[in-house]
């Protein structure tokens, strides 16, 4: 599967962005989605997974609350929709697909997905 992330930018802190991710190359409604991040100097970190139906999601608690994950599998793309932003959010974010359909016991570690995007970054000033 081919992962095309986008939809970064800089934003002010409190500030909204939507990021996508275009999936193409498998059938995309078979597997779960995932979002990491990664800032300078930081290793990747888990941000949210959704299963293949969109029926059930799950958060890293720096963005629970904030952030949002959606799946549109008509359009073979996975959204994830970041409020209230905070400088700390920063960093280049990567969407992934998942070794199943479900959200799995490793949803929250890399190896439980086997795809990734190229990153999009996302800055946010103070």
């Amino acid at each position: 599967v081919q992962l095309q992330a986008s939809g970064g930018g800089l934003v002010q802190a409190g500030g909204s962005l939507r990021l996508s991710c275009a999936a193409s190359g498998r059938t995309f409604s078979r597997y779960a989605m995932g979002w990491f991040r990664q800032a300078p100097g930081k290793e990747r970190e888990f941000v949210g997974v959704i299963n293949w139906s969109g029926s059930s999601t799950a958060y890293a608690d720096s963005v629970k609350g904030r952030f949002t994950i959606s799946r549109d599998n008509a359009k073979n793309t996975v959204y994830l929709q970041m409020n209230s932003l905070k400088p700390e959010d920063t960093a280049v974010y990567y969407c992934a697909a998942g070794v199943g359909p479900y959200v799995g016991p490793y949803y929250s570690r890399l190896e439980g997905y086997d795809a990734w995007g190229q990153g999009t970054l996302v800055t946010v000033s103070s």
